[in-house]
């Protein structure tokens, strides 16, 4: 398959092979299915760690446990961008910018880091 189409030809052929396997498993799996498959009386409440169920299905939660997954995820991306600095820093080319750069961005986040300490987000009560 040479030239402008082949490659066209090739990925119609490919598109065809998926939906081909796709089909084919779907079918598969129709034919090989019990016809009637046994349900249990229990089989289709929900599954709470072997607990039986107890009361609605509608439940509340702690918007710090959000806060704290917020600022878990804010201080490992700025480890993500310190150690690839940390790697390049002693390179020819960067000097005293890359070091202002890093102590900008370094403190934003400790002034966030900061506001969420005054503001007792970071205590467990």
């Amino acid at each position: 398959m040479e030239g402008y189409l082949g490659s066209y030809a090739m990925l119609g052929l490919v598109l065809a092979a998926g939906v081909l396997l796709f089909v084919a498993a779907f079918g598969a799996n129709r034919l090989l299915r019990p016809a009637r498959p046994a349900e249990p009386a229990g089989k289709r409440i929900p599954y709470e760690s072997g607990i039986d169920p107890v009361g609605g299905d509608w439940a509340q939660a702690q918007i710090r446990y959000y806060v704290y997954a917020y600022l878990y995820v804010l201080f490992a991306v700025e480890a993500v961008f310190l150690f690839p600095w940390a790697v390049i820093f002693d390179l020819p080319g960067f000097g005293g910018a890359a070091i202002a750069e890093m102590a900008v961005f370094v403190a934003v986040l400790a002034l966030g880091i900061l506001y969420a300490w005054r503001k007792k987000i970071l205590t467990w009560t």
